[in-house]
């Protein structure tokens, strides 16, 4: 026999085999196999023999070629409405059985009943004290209640004799003035008032066979729409398909079944008395999300449940991704702040940036940058801090650092500096409102970046000369509008790796980029340092230790991690690792921007695409802002420091006198004589000798010491100079 839901082959056309018996093949039957209503059919062509599963088709079509065969399924509208009835009416029961649950508690104080145990679980006398006191008091009211009731009846049934003899003795009153009027006869007023209550008892006749026609399905209506307010609509046995993928409703019962599946023994214990949980707030609509907090039950920690694995299990538990569920520690160790993000919520990024069409900043109220999981905006403050941004590439490290450049840019008091050692198009659009900027991977452009940030660290100590003058401990708005050279810079080092590990200048830009981070944030300067390898071999970790903001995408491993977002984070539950290279393109895990350790922001996009260029437009405005005030670009007006130029031969002239003097000695003097070159802070004795060789100067061995002699050196550089100006 044919299982019920299995598909079924009916022969629709086909043709006898060639080698098939002389038997009769009845064509008519074929036109009776067509599909009706109530049947799903698929159409399937090919060839090939089939034997039909019924007896009188095998009997009536042997060894039939066939042509094409429909497969008849059954169809699933029956099955399907008998689910959505059954489920729906689960719904109804739980509606129905709320009521009867919400009755009785209120009946018979329940709820006091249940805040008594709760306060016995935690062994808090105090509470425990104040609810004995509220059972007592309700018992009282209800004990008043119940003995003033035959008083309540006596005096209603007073209050009702009373009015209708008040209304009788007006009708008379009435009716006596109409006689004497002549309006009427005395009988005329009491004909009136039968018919009233006739239509009165016939009004109240119809409605009550309404009430009773009608309240079956307010009754179940009603039920209906209790039910819907409850965590679970139905078993999921009855749920159709398209019902099991209907997200579920995060309400305090949904978090506490989340928190009990934990099987953290304390909480476990808890709920096994059928104790509620302490909601401290309840599950209520925060932005793109639902937020609560609970008071965990007696040694438990919040912070166990902020742990990656309990926190994983607990998303589980509420049918979440791990990055859409985020508890914290409230003001109380015991106390779990939650927060859950609808479904789907995080699909919707940030949105479009909100100074695209008008208006400018103060940087020193911040710069958008974008917003939260929660949709709040969320802006990145710039005066007194640096900011670190890290993670793989193409996970939107180049656009947080736009962004935040772009917000910089709207303020026409800033000067803006970006470099940029590798050859890409990510800043090319700034170049027209910055003082200082540098793209390529070139030798002399690394070169050109480390002369920049000279001046930038000198300037950083003569700016802290100008607030000793002030009178200020750090650059305020008004020091930055008074032009006296504190208005405010950001800077920005892009792929900073590639410059700091430069085999010849890496490590000079390394210490100078340290400087600046350090001391520049309270003279009004800004430095970000972005990377795609923020390691301990790659940047230095006093500029880690030191950038109060930190911008993580997603990372490759606890190292980088901490890099960005400080020491311990990962092992706190702050974890990068967790976002998904190309599924979380433009999130990032964010310090310093708000009140909390950490959190999760979703970063504005500003594209520089040739069709598509929204920076360009942001520039233009504050370019023709700064033209309309009289102002110069901030900035412009000091040339670019050109990369220095030494000649050993004359840096050694110069700082020996007339006796012949160690090699090993001369490196120390030819530092202090020219300290910002940085070959002479590493030069060596042995590597001095060998350089002065190779320009004609032979530094002779006399017991093991090595002694330069002024006038071979003199005459070696007057011969050099000779040779130049022959040359020119």
């Amino acid at each position: 026999m044919t299982a019920p839901n299995r598909p079924r082959l009916e022969l629709v056309t086909g043709r006898r085999a060639d080698d098939a018996p002389d038997l009769p093949l009845d064509e008519d039957r074929h036109d009776e196999l067509e599909p009706r209503p109530d049947q799903d059919v698929e159409e399937v062509v090919y060839e090939g023999e089939i034997v039909s599963e019924q007896p009188e088709r095998t009997r009536l079509l042997p060894s039939v070629v066939v042509d094409r065969v429909m497969v008849v399924r059954p169809s699933p509208g029956a099955k399907k409405a008998a689910l959505v009835t059954a489920r729906h009416g689960a719904i109804v029961l739980a509606g129905w059985h709320s009521w009867l649950v919400r009755m009785f508690s209120g009946l018979t104080d329940g709820v006091i009943r249940e805040r008594i145990r709760a306060a016995k679980a935690l062994g808090d006398d105090e509470k425990l004290a104040f609810w004995l006191d509220k059972r007592k008091e309700a018992k009282r009211d209800r004990r008043d209640r119940l003995m003033e009731l035959p008083l309540l009846v006596l005096r209603m049934a007073a209050f009702v004799g009373m009015s209708v003899a008040g209304f009788l003795v007006l009708m008379v009153v009435v009716a006596t003035v109409v006689w004497m009027t002549g309006a009427g006869d005395w009988t005329d007023v009491w004909v009136w008032l039968g018919g009233v209550i006739r239509w009165l008892f016939t009004a109240v006749t119809f409605a009550g066979w309404v009430f009773v026609f009608a309240w079956p399905v307010w009754l179940i209506a009603w039920g209906w729409l209790e039910g819907n307010r409850q965590p679970t609509t139905g078993p999921k046995w009855l749920a159709t398909s398209a019902e099991l993928d209907v997200d579920v409703r995060i309400d305090e019962v949904t978090i506490t079944t989340a928190l009990a599946a934990l099987r953290i023994p304390a909480i476990t214990a808890y709920l096994k008395q059928k104790l509620p949980l302490q909601f401290l707030v309840s599950a209520r609509k925060d932005g793109r999300g639902t937020y609560a907090e609970v008071r965990l039950p007696t040694g438990v920690p919040a912070e166990w449940i902020s742990k990656p694995a309990k926190r994983a299990a607990l998303a589980a538990g509420l049918y979440r991704a791990t990055k859409e569920v985020w508890p914290t520690t409230g003001s109380e160790a015991g106390i779990l702040k939650l927060w859950i993000a609808d479904k789907g919520a995080l699909a919707e990024g940030a949105g479009p940036y909100p100074l695209l069409d008008k208006g400018f900043v103060d940087v020193f109220k911040g710069v958008p940058y974008g917003k939260t999981l929660r949709g709040d905006p969320m802006v990145a403050p710039v005066i007194g801090r640096n900011t670190i941004v890290g993670g793989m590439p193409e996970q939107g490290k180049s656009s947080a650092g736009r962004v935040i450049m772009a917000g910089a840019s709207l303020d026409i008091t800033v000067e803006l500096r970006i470099w940029v050692p590798d050859a890409n198009y990510d800043f090319e659009v700034f170049k027209q409102r910055c003082s200082r900027y540098v793209m390529g991977a070139e030798d002399e452009k690394i070169e050109q970046i480390l002369y920049d940030l000279r001046e930038l660290d000198g300037e950083v100590q003569t700016r802290g000369d100008l607030l000793v003058e002030h009178r200020e401990p750090e650059v305020t708005r008004e020091l930055a509008n008074a032009g006296v050279g504190l208005h405010p810079v950001v800077g920005l080092l892009e792929e900073a790796h590639v410059a700091f590990q430069h085999k010849e200048y890496g490590e000079e830009i390394a210490e100078l980029a340290t400087s600046i981070v350090k001391l520049g944030r309270k003279r009004g300067i800004h430095l970000i340092v972005s990377t795609q390898a923020p390691t301990r071999d790659s940047i230095p970790r006093d500029i880690t230790r030191n950038c109060s903001n930190g911008i993580a995408f997603a990372v490759g491993d606890h190292v980088a991690n901490d890099a960005l977002l400080g020491q311990g984070a990962y092992r706190g539950g702050h974890r990068a690792t967790e976002l998904i290279p190309g599924v979380d393109r433009g999130t990032a895990l964010v310090k310093g921007f708000s009140g909390q350790r950490s959190e999760m922001v979703q970063a504005y996009f500003l594209s520089v695409a040739k069709g598509n260029d929204q920076v360009t437009p942001l520039i233009e405005r504050s370019l023709a802002e700064i033209k309309r005030r009289g102002m110069g670009v901030p900035g412009r007006c000091r040339p670019a420091p050109a990369p220095e130029r030494r000649e050993l031969l004359e840096d050694v002239a110069a700082v020996m006198g007339d006796e012949p003097i160690k090699a090993a000695d001369l490196p120390a003097l030819l530092a202090r004589h020219a300290p910002t070159w940085q070959p002479y802070k590493t030069l060596t004795g042995k590597q001095l000798v060998e350089d002065l060789a190779a320009l004609g100067v032979k530094v002779p061995s006399t017991g093991n010491r090595w002694l330069v002699d002024p006038e071979v050196v003199r005459a070696a550089l007057a011969q050099r100079q000779s040779d130049d100006g022959e040359a020119g």
